[in-house]
């Protein structure tokens, strides 16, 4: 005889780049599985993997695919699903660098927000008649960053990969049908004033936020501001 199914309660999940909303399960064993299989592994691909398919898993919209996100969207709709399936309250601790003594804070997700207070140019003008336009991180951007990448190289990653079209006077060049080779030439070509600009658009997207406040055994006044999952969750 079969076991009887359990139906799960649906809830509206909202996809911060764009402000619509899907349904949603919370995730159950399964999922939990995972991600602690991939948590075990320790590598930053396995577990962004393993973020994307619980919410594919969990995300009740025909033909939904996590790989149409940005990577923000990702983090927030994950976060948020977590506090919807497991707890609301994580529980965090920090070392002050000034007294070197631990600290254990309470967060409720519920409480945490996307972080969405600057102007967001996406197009980057290298000369008075060249530029170019700058697209959000896509969720599959993620899949492709090679292993032990060095922070100079993951820069140049993410900006590659972020370059939807160059144009200039006449003509529109999209990237997509341009070579990594030609792209990071680009790239390396520019002044560094117009890379700057690209670090602002880049330092100007949505980001998850929270912060924590408390005082230190010096009776210092002490913030500590979160804006990545690694800093809510511990993977490995």
């Amino acid at each position: 005889m079969p076991l009887p199914k359990i139906d799960k309660p649906l809830f509206d999940l909202k996809i911060p780049s764009t402000g619509n909303t899907v349904q949603c399960r919370p995730f159950v064993v399964k999922e939990e599985k995972i991600l602690l299989t991939a948590q075990q592994s320790g590598t930053e691909k396995d577990i962004i993997i393993a973020i994307k398919q619980v919410l594919n898993n969990c995300i009740q919209e025909p033909g939904f695919d996590c790989d149409s996100l940005t990577t923000f969207d990702l983090e927030y709709m994950f976060l948020k699903l977590r506090a919807r399936s497991v707890n609301n309250i994580i529980e965090v601790s920090y070392r002050d660098n000034e007294d070197d003594k631990v600290y254990d804070f309470k967060i409720d997700l519920d409480e945490v927000e996307m972080l969405n207070d600057k102007e967001i140019n996406n197009k980057i003008m290298v000369s008075e008649d060249v530029g170019m336009i700058m697209k959000f991180p896509s969720a599959s951007m993620l899949d492709n960053i090679p292993e032990d990448i060095d922070p100079t190289d993951l820069v140049q990653f993410l900006i590659v990969n972020c370059i939807d079209q160059v144009f200039d006077a006449d003509d529109v060049y999209p990237a997509a049908e341009e070579t990594e080779e030609e792209l990071n030439a680009f790239i390396d070509s520019l002044d560094v004033n117009v890379y700057n600009d690209i670090r602002d658009f880049f330092n100007s997207l949505p980001k998850l936020y929270h912060k924590l406040e408390y005082e230190n055994s010096l009776g210092n006044k002490r913030t500590i501001e979160l804006n990545t999952l690694r800093d809510f969750f511990t993977w490995g």
